[in-house]
């Protein structure tokens, strides 16, 4: 079957969040997020280093929203249950679907860092691709030096199947960087 005709749910719930499919209109809270968790995101995320406006946000959520209707990519967007708020983008990337595998990549508004919902959106996640999605094999990529993010993967209950040694440059171009991969199977 062809990904596209796939039909699967657009959103879900965790204990205290709610992960949805990024829709119109969203750009505005992500911008929010992004600028609040600037400085956290920039030694990990290649785009916290380009000026960005709330209109380029935008456009770019509407392109998540379309690559999400093709499956071509599942951008998702978490939010606190009680208050709507966003806290975090998180998602199902570098989809494989004859296998199928996909690689679950994060970042969190720095407001809302070290209070568990990261970890809590990866295990939801991580559900719902295996049970929805048919997911064989899920992945979590992160630099070695995101201490911060190995510690998501773990407490999600991901296993590091390895290192690769001077896997990628650092975002600044200036070092070589070590990758860690972390993978769960069925």
């Amino acid at each position: 079957m062809k990904p596209i005709l796939l039909d699967f749910s657009t959103e879900f719930t965790t204990e205290r969040l709610l992960i949805r499919s990024p829709k119109p209109g969203d750009g505005k809270a992500v911008y929010d997020a992004i600028e609040a968790a600037l400085e956290e995101l920039k030694p990990w995320m290649p785009f916290a280093h380009f000026s960005q406006t709330e209109q380029d946000v935008e456009a770019n959520i509407r392109e998540a929203h379309v690559k999400f209707l093709t499956r071509e990519d599942l951008r998702l967007l978490v939010f606190l249950g009680e208050t709507g708020e966003l806290i975090a983008s998180s998602g199902l990337h570098r989809i494989n679907w004859e296998v199928p595998k996909m690689e679950i990549g994060y970042w969190v508004d720095t407001r809302h860092s070290g209070k568990g919902y990261v970890t809590e959106a990866v295990k939801g996640i991580t559900e719902f691709a295996f049970k929805e999605l048919k997911a064989r094999r899920l992945e979590i990529r992160c630099d070695a030096k995101n201490v911060k993010s190995r510690s998501v993967a773990e407490r999600a209950g991901f296993t590091l199947d390895g290192i690769l040694k001077n896997e990628a440059m650092s975002i600044e171009g200036n070092e070589l960087r070590d990758t860690c991969i972390f993978s769960k199977t069925v």
